[in-house]
């Protein structure tokens, strides 16, 4: 994978500190921010994948001629009706 730089602009003591956390893991301050980053672009993907499923089935039910449904239907549980209107 190629790399690249990054200048990024961060509070002293929040530097102070990272570089605490990065000597007691045996890292740079530069491995930990890339692998944060790295981490949250991972997550932010599965998001997105997670999200475009959903879509897809909530389209699939809809389109095998699933019920609409009410909001007090939907509400039934939290308002304790079970069914009744």
């Amino acid at each position: 994978m190629a790399k690249a730089n990054l200048t990024v602009q961060l509070d002293t003591e929040v530097i102070r500190r990272a570089r605490i956390v990065a000597a007691k893991r045996g890292t740079s301050v530069s491995a930990l921010v890339a692998r944060e980053i790295s981490e949250l672009a991972d997550q932010d993907d599965r998001y997105e994948q997670a999200r475009e499923r959903a879509t897809a089935l909530m389209v699939k039910a809809t389109a095998r001629g699933g019920r609409e449904w009410t909001r007090d239907e939907l509400y039934a549980d939290r308002l304790g009706r079970h069914g009744r209107p």
